[in-house]
């Protein structure tokens, strides 16, 4: 059978791509080396935060916008609660020294939602002490508060677009792992361990495996990092840290070049708090990543992170688990057709901060291959500004 599509990879990106397709009555096969969604690659971890107004440059933001939208499309078609939105808090100061992704994110933030009418308040120290007290924010430390952040759950929401594109007649080949692919001018055909699939286009949705799938010129684009999510025990009243009571959060931090985020407490009694940093110090591969999180890690980050900011938190880690982080050296994801051939589209919204935006660009990425227009402005993602800057 020959596709309209092949979508490799069925992560975020690659499960809202699959279903976008089917849902313009595309004949479109989806193929994924493990069982989506698993927790072997960067879709996994329970929650994930969505934001609006978005600091990593306001061309984001139409994206964010939209895919809230789908995200309640698809949760009146399935019934799954996939988005909750009780807001999100992001602190920093003019003292601060932790990076997040670009510069000026706090900046950018608020201009973003200043310009795209995204509601939210600007909090100084007092008044973050005030309506969240269970954050140790110094007195030159400020916030912005968005209304409708929150926080998706990435299991979820690869499972149900998974699920809505099979009945719509997508098909799906799981633990089928991809070998290579060769794209001419009549079409691309993807040669996996078991047999050769061949399609008019091709979406490489891979996510860390991706460089596996690119010339070395491409590949180098592409640093893969682990990172370790972890999930702290709450001393006292678990009442403060629940979801209508504490935001999900982004704090770039005085003392350190990482800042910090998390979530509420949305497991209940035991459950934990789950908060995390970034790391890019070494790199690795889905095969060669360390998965085991040691208690070295999980005290020196209670020590470092933890500790001097949430005095409500104790070092007991209920849960530690690692995820990949596909980044390219601007931070910024990469949506575009592969440079040696029209047929394949290269899609790595990567970097860190690309979940919030994989239901909107799985729009884009079916309008490219149905209607021939993505409907976004996908210019900024373009593999030209990298190979041009010499990254």
């Amino acid at each position: 059978m020959r596709y309209d599509a092949i979508v490799l990879g069925l992560g975020a990106t690659g499960s809202a791509a699959l279903y976008q397709l089917a849902r313009r009555g595309a004949r479109v096969l989806g193929l994924d080396r493990h069982s989506p969604p698993h927790a072997l690659g960067s879709t996994h971890g329970d929650t994930r935060i969505t934001r609006l107004a978005i600091g990593e440059g306001a061309h984001y933001t139409p994206l964010a916008l939209r895919s809230h939208e789908i995200w309640r499309e698809l949760e009146r078609e399935s019934g799954e609660t996939l988005l909750t939105t009780k807001g999100g808090l992001i602190i920093s100061s003019p003292n601060k020294r932790a990076f997040t992704h670009v510069n000026e994110f706090f900046a950018n933030t608020v201009a973003a939602a200043e310009r795209f009418g995204i509601a939210h308040e600007r909090l100084d120290a007092a008044q973050v002490r005030a309506r969240f007290p269970e954050f140790a924010v110094g007195d030159d430390e400020y916030g912005y508060l968005e209304r409708d952040a929150g926080f998706l759950r990435p299991e979820a929401c690869v499972a149900t677009q998974i699920a809505l594109a099979i009945r719509r007649g997508a098909e799906i080949r799981t633990n089928e792992r991809a070998l290579s692919f060769d794209a001419s001018a009549f079409g691309v055909t993807v040669r996996t361990e078991k047999e050769s699939h061949t399609a008019d286009r091709l979406i490489l949705a891979a996510g860390p495996w991706l460089p596996e799938f690119l010339p070395a010129g491409l590949a180098r684009l592409f640093k893969v990092h682990r990172q370790v999510l972890y999930w702290f025990d709450i001393e006292g009243p678990l009442e403060p840290f629940l979801p209508d009571r504490f935001p999900v959060f982004i704090w770039e931090l005085r003392e350190t070049r990482q800042g910090v985020y998390g979530f509420p407490a949305v497991d209940g009694s035991g459950g934990g708090l789950k908060i995390a940093t970034e790391q890019y110090s070494a790199t690795t591969s889905p095969a060669d990543v360390a998965r085991a999180v040691g208690a070295d890690e999980i005290a020196q980050m209670h020590a470092k992170y933890v500790a001097p900011h949430f005095p409500h938190l104790s070092a007991r880690c209920v849960r530690a688990v690692t995820c990949l982080y596909t980044v390219t050296p601007d931070f910024a994801f990469v949506v575009d057709r592969h440079p040696e051939s029209e047929r394949v589209i290269v899609a790595s919204p990567c970097s860190g901060h690309g979940f919030k935006h994989s239901a909107a660009l799985g729009e884009a990425l079916a309008g490219l291959i149905v209607e021939g227009q993505s409907g976004f402005d996908l210019g900024p993602f373009a593999f030209s500004r990298l190979l041009r800057d010499g990254a």
